[in-house]
């Protein structure tokens, strides 16, 4: 087993408890699927980041992904320093030895302590140096000079190989690693533990399992690294996450494969760092331009045997051969209204994020209280939203709460205050009142880990809500799909004072940027071309280069002007589709220089109907957006219609006062007033029916269509 779906990078830190506002020297991550990176979440404390790992791998594991997760920080010592500590050359027990005797918390862990211990096990003095506490440890000189006769290794292969990488052994000062292998090692134990038979760490073990875990470090791509925060101004240790998991995700699967194949004998005890050796492909892949593949000439191929398509397996054939053409960029989440999400996006922390008061009122320890009258004392202070209480309330007594409040230490209940009396120093209500009352719970929202919102979403204001509440600062999200228009033909003209009947204003070309423009795309007009296949060959070599799909109207058929349809053919990438609809029966579709083409019919009821129902989800698919079909409500008619079997027919519609839909009097698909007229349509089924005043239909509403 070698592809993995999902990779996950992280920068570990062994300091304390960083505080909720990103920053540098705390612990990052970032996750990448197929070259496209989300936005890197920012962990507070290791606890957090541990939190946040175990859920986020198991879901992965569930959705039956596999994994590769990148921590830097060394997964290993030199040589036979597992040994002396666990009594085997095993790297893994060494794991679990430390994840038993470091005790590790958001504001304090023991690791000094522990090193200046584990000194002791060795003779003379070492291996560990660089106590950074004020006060003196016993067997952990503060100078590496100190050391003498310990019988280690003062580095790995690994940074023998690796110029600028630390040593383990040092604890503190500049560049220090020691803290992180102590407290990233422990980490990985319970990790393993937490997720049992689904973690494999390399190179130490056979990656037989979902989850790869490995040993990164970014200096393999500072260079990369330092450009991007030039040009980003992001925080160095967000910028190294977030190219580590594009660099790796971007990988060929070849390389991919070569860098876990390339490690020395002494891998086997000592760990090695993932892609040491391979920098320049690193870098190369952590720069490449992410831009996707073009779609394949066949992709509008219809099956064989079949000429006349049904509305519904039209769009399955969408469906199924379209795919992203755009580019994912990570910009501000207050920029990203009606973007879409290039990747899950994950919750960088629970919502609400700690438990809370859902009332003004008092709050206490239910354990105390029981029926009847009850009467508690107050403790001095408050809890107020963003002034939590510091103290512990003690059974028995209880604090003055106000909304939004962090329960403080002793608390798990909350009496509204309009059911209390007070006169300061008591509280008095009646029991008995149910455990948990007005307490909102830590994550009872959204855990942190969670999947907070999916890939090809369409962000709402709500979204913005909920990611912002989520601390994603940052959204991953698909650049905005370019809608080129280009209208076609000798008879086609601007509206201009004094024409002769002959020319036909340019209705469509205003209606299908407008379209485009109301649904969220970016519209690019094409202008107009005459009946000229040299110029309307030059005016679709621009078009390429300027859209990401290419809207035509007229021009689409296969008489002697159907130029469109000619210079599609000529590019073997022409697809007429004769679809069971009215109106709007003939759709020629194909792709010009990759960029795909809609045929559309020249009349424009027909351009609109077409582009609403078959675009509509062409343009969903190829932006990145999950597929969504227009929302439907069942209206009794106001009409009366025989309609013969064979198409589907949508009709112009609108709803009149008592909720029935009234379709234009002309089903003429040339009456443009009628599209004016209209707040939606009216869907027949393919099959005959009669309808009569009364009779059920479908009417389809413009605004579910995004317009």
């Amino acid at each position: 087993m070698s592809a993995f779906d999902t990779f996950v990078m992280v920068d570990w830190s062994s300091g304390n408890d960083t505080g909720p506002t990103p920053r540098a020297d705390a612990v990052w991550s970032c996750v990448a699927r197929g070259a496209v990176t989300s936005a890197p979440i920012y962990h507070r404390n290791r606890q957090e980041a541990e939190a946040w790992l175990t859920t986020f791998l198991a879901g992965e594991v569930q959705a039956g992904r596999r994994v590769l997760a990148g921590f830097d920080f060394p997964f290993g010592y030199p040589s036979g320093f597992a040994e002396v500590l666990t009594g085997k050359d095993d790297p893994l027990a060494l794991w679990d030895w430390f994840a038993e005797h470091l005790d590790d918390a958001p504001k304090a862990n023991n690791r000094f302590d522990l090193a200046g211990q584990i000194n002791g096990r060795f003779p003379g003095t070492g291996p560990f140096w660089f106590n950074a506490l004020k006060r003196d440890i016993e067997g952990l000189p503060r100078k590496g000079t100190a050391r003498v006769g310990h019988g280690m290794s003062e580095r790995r292969a690994a940074e023998d190989a690796a110029p600028g990488a630390f040593a383990c052994w040092q604890m503190g000062g500049t560049g220090a690693v020691g803290g992180q292998v102590m407290t990233g090692i422990a980490m990985l134990s319970r990790l393993r533990a937490a997720l049992p038979g689904t973690c494999r760490a390399w190179p130490f073990q056979a990656l037989d399992a979902p989850v790869a875990l490995v040993e990164v470090w970014p200096s393999l791509i500072a260079d990369v690294v330092r450009e991007a925060v030039a040009e980003t101004k992001e925080i160095k240790d967000a910028a190294q996450v977030r190219l580590l998991a594009r660099a790796m995700s971007g990988l060929a699967p070849d390389d991919l494969q070569k860098m876990l194949d390339d490690t020395p004998e002494a891998a086997c005890q000592e760990g090695w760092i993932f892609g040491l050796g391979h920098e320049a492909t690193l870098a190369a892949s952590a720069r490449a331009p992410l831009a996707p593949p073009k779609l394949e000439n066949d992709c509008f191929a219809l099956p064989s045997g079949v000429d006349w398509l049904p509305v519904d397996d039209a769009l399955d054939l969408l469906r199924q051969n379209l795919r992203p053409v755009v580019r994912a960029e990570t910009i501000s989440t207050g920029d990203a209204l009606g973007r879409v999400l290039a990747q899950d996006h994950l919750a960088a922390r629970a919502h609400p994020p700690g438990a809370n008061a859902a009332v003004d009122g008092y709050g206490f320890a239910h354990a105390a209280t029981g029926a009847g009258p009850q009467n508690l004392p107050l403790v001095q202070g408050r809890a107020a939203a963003g002034a939590p209480h510091a103290g512990t309330v003690p059974e028995g007594s209880a604090i003055r709460i106000l909304t939004g409040a962090l329960l403080p230490d002793g608390v798990d209940t909350v009496v509204l205050e309009e059911d209390c009396a007070s006169d300061g120093a008591h509280v008095a209500f009646d029991g008995p009142v149910r455990k948990g009352t007005n307490a909102r719970a830590k994550g009872e929202d959204v855990g942190a880990g969670a999947t907070a919102l999916p890939q090809g979403r369409t962000l709402t204001p709500a979204d913005l809500a909920l990611l912002s509440a989520l601390g994603v600062s940052k959204a991953r999200v698909f650049s905005r799909l370019r809608v080129g228009v280009l209208s076609t033909g000798d008879e086609i003209a601007p509206p201009t004072p004094g024409a002769p009947p002959s020319v036909t204003f340019d209705a469509n070309r205003p209606m299908l940027l407008g379209m485009a423009a109301r649904m969220g795309y970016t519209p690019v007009d094409l202008g107009h071309v005459g009946d000229d296949r040299t110029a309307l060959r030059a005016r679709l070599d621009e078009a390429a280069t300027q859209a990401d799909v290419i809207l035509t109207s007229g021009g689409a058929s296969a008489g002697d002007e159907d130029h469109v349809s000619a210079l599609l053919r000529q590019a073997g990438a022409l697809q007429a589709w004769r679809i069971a609809i009215k109106p709007g029966r003939p759709l020629a579709l194909g792709l010009w220089q990759g960029v795909p083409v809609f045929g559309l019919p020249g009349n424009p009821v027909a351009a609109f109907v077409c582009t609403l129902i078959f675009a509509r989800p062409a343009f969903q698919a190829l932006s990145g957006a999950e597929l969504s079909a227009p929302q439907a409500v069942t209206v009794p008619a106001a009409f009366k219609k025989s309609k013969k079997p064979g198409r589907r027919e949508y009709l112009r519609a609108r709803l009149n006062d008592q909720g029935h839909a009234e379709v234009f009097p002309s089903e003429g698909s040339g009456r443009v007033s009628g599209l004016s007229w209209a707040t939606g349509l009216v869907e027949l089924p393919d099959g005959a029916m009669q309808i009569e005043p009364g009779t059920p239909v479908h009417f389809l509403p413009f605004g579910s269509f995004g317009l």
